[in-house]
């Protein structure tokens, strides 16, 4: 079955997934998700950014669960909606913040802010075309209930 990613170009689909942003050549800003053209930083007159692999590893700065089926464009993932938890995650080396989506399985009660997280890609949905994947966040450790 064709894996085909929920955004193309802001993620590898491999053994060792990573986010993919855009770093600065002048002042070496880095943004996620990737932008092309000059540098993002006001700051700094760079024009040039080039495509920069992410840290696969970080921590949780945030977490909340989505108890509501979000709103089109998106597709729903399960009949009736299946609550699902949401991590903002300081990545390691960057040192900025990215949201996604944390692993089936683990929900709010199992996760705290500084825990360790890395990334890995996991089929959203499945239809007709293939699997639809997106990056998500994997605890490296389980804190509260069923620890």
């Amino acid at each position: 079955m064709a894996r085909i990613p929920a955004v193309e170009g802001w993620f590898t689909d491999d053994d060792a997934p990573v986010l993919l942003g855009s770093r600065c050549s002048t002042c070496a800003t880095v943004v996620f998700p990737p932008k092309p053209g000059s540098c993002p930083d006001p700051a700094c007159e760079g024009e040039q950014v080039a495509g920069a692999p992410l840290s696969r590893y970080g921590r949780i700065w945030s977490y909340t669960d989505a108890r509501y089926q979000p709103p089109a464009p998106y597709v729903p993932t399960s009949d009736p909606h299946v609550p699902f938890a949401l991590a903002a995650v300081e990545l390691e080396a960057e040192r900025m913040v990215v949201l996604g989506q944390v692993v089936d399985g683990v929900g709010v009660e199992q996760l705290k802010v500084g825990q360790p997280v890395e990334l890995v890609v996991d089929v959203l949905f499945a239809d007709d075309e293939g699997e639809h994947v997106v990056w998500k966040w994997k605890p490296l450790e389980r804190t509260g209930a069923g620890a």
